[in-house]
């Protein structure tokens, strides 16, 4: 194994501990709720703004190849790891991330299959969408003010913006971005930073099998089943719920098509990726130990990609084809965080208080420099009690 990455960031003489850093990500992944752009940006003012432990492109070209397999926002955390603390930091980095959401999808999928029903939280998370969209654009003016340096960055960027609004697979908007960068490379970039439900497939395995040999069955379904899932898993969350219905719901009947529903919803309710259906899949089918084989089964392959493409990234970050493709793929990423507030919007901005939420948000985390947990603590007790409808 190779020794750890050197830190490239703006301060070459800070540094951070394993245990500082899990503990970061620890955090961010119990409150970035939103969708991966607005967990973007918490890892952003993270370890860009306030450790400063990352340069700006750096982080930047981190989120560019997280977003080619699986969840970007679990493929950023490991490569910010892996920068600072080498291979052991990025596996441990992406899997803290994702602990919080994961805990809470089980917890949730036991009170479901229990009761039927979903907990009654979903006023206290539509509190949470004025303060994610204000999260998204304080971070998208964050990382453009640093690479929106030409007018052909700021016209790329607002392509982005338009094609990510429009839904167009991220993996196209970043792949264009960097072959145009080749024709704008000549202005140079700014270096200076870097229903009833069938029987458990579950009980009708064990209700031939022995009960060691049918769990094991299980397990080992449900692991080539995401698995698989997890190599096609391309253009984020939401573009891979209709393989998921087709998969889960039609070919396999782990679920039924209310259970699926129900299961999306719940997965909206946690913090982490809308990927994390698989752990309430996975709890239908085999318990607490399918949601845990499902979900490091869904997103092995994109890390697994994350790890070549992060040693890679050390080995030809300089070399000047590849900072030519980064200098189109820097602006496109900005671009593509914003429309994230675009598309959230449409939802989570349905009357005047929402917007003066976002807005009195914005200047709370922008102008005063508030930490966004309690802004978003805030929020949720507001729509808890029905104040941000």
């Amino acid at each position: 194994m190779s020794a750890a990455p050197a830190n490239h960031g703006p301060d070459s003489g800070r540094s951070i501990s394993l245990a500082r850093l899990l503990v970061a990500f620890l955090k961010i992944g119990s409150i970035g709720f939103g969708g991966g752009m607005a967990v973007i940006s918490l890892m952003e003012r993270e370890f860009v703004g306030k450790r400063k432990l990352l340069a700006a492109d750096e982080f930047v070209h981190g989120v560019g190849l997280g977003q080619i397999l699986g969840s970007f926002a679990v493929n950023a955390a490991f490569f910010i790891g892996y920068r600072l603390l080498g291979m052991m930091g990025g596996i441990l980095s992406a899997a803290v991330f994702l602990l919080p959401s994961a805990v809470l999808v089980t917890g949730l999928s036991d009170m479901y299959f229990r009761y039927h029903s979903i907990p009654a939280l979903q006023g206290a998370v539509a509190g949470l969408g004025p303060v994610v969209i204000a999260l998204i654009l304080n971070a998208g003016w964050s990382v453009g003010r640093k690479v929106l340096r030409t007018p052909a960055a700021i016209v790329l960027a607002a392509a982005a913006l338009v094609a990510g609004a429009l839904r167009v697979n991220a993996v196209w908007v970043l792949v264009s971005a960097g072959a145009l960068g080749f024709l704008i490379s000549r202005e140079r970039p700014d270096r200076s930073v870097r229903e009833d439900p069938d029987p458990s497939p579950r009980t009708k395995v064990l209700a031939i099998l022995p009960p060691a040999a049918g769990l094991a069955a299980i397990l080992g379904s449900i692991g080539a089943t995401f698995l698989k899932i997890g190599l096609v898993f391309f253009g984020g969350g939401f573009v891979l719920l209709p393989l998921l219905h087709d998969r889960l719901v039609t070919d396999l009947r782990w679920l039924s098509a209310r259970e699926f529903l129900d299961g999306v919803a719940i997965s909206n309710l946690t913090p982490g990726p809308i990927a994390v259906l698989a752990t309430f899949a996975g709890y239908r089918a085999g318990g607490v130990f399918g949601a845990v084989v499902a979900t490091i089964a869904i997103f092995t392959p994109g890390v697994g990609l994350m790890m070549f493409l992060s040693r890679q990234y050390e080995r030809y970050r300089d070399d000047r084809r590849v900072r030519r493709f980064l200098t189109g793929v820097n602006p496109a990423v900005t671009g593509l965080v914003l429309s994230a507030a675009v598309l959230l919007g449409r939802t989570a901005m349905t009357s005047w208080r929402a917007w003066l939420f976002c807005g009195v948000s914005l200047y709370l985390l922008g102008k005063l420099r508030w930490h966004p947990a309690p802004v978003l603590a805030i929020g949720a007790a507001a729509g808890y009690l029905g104040a941000l409808p």
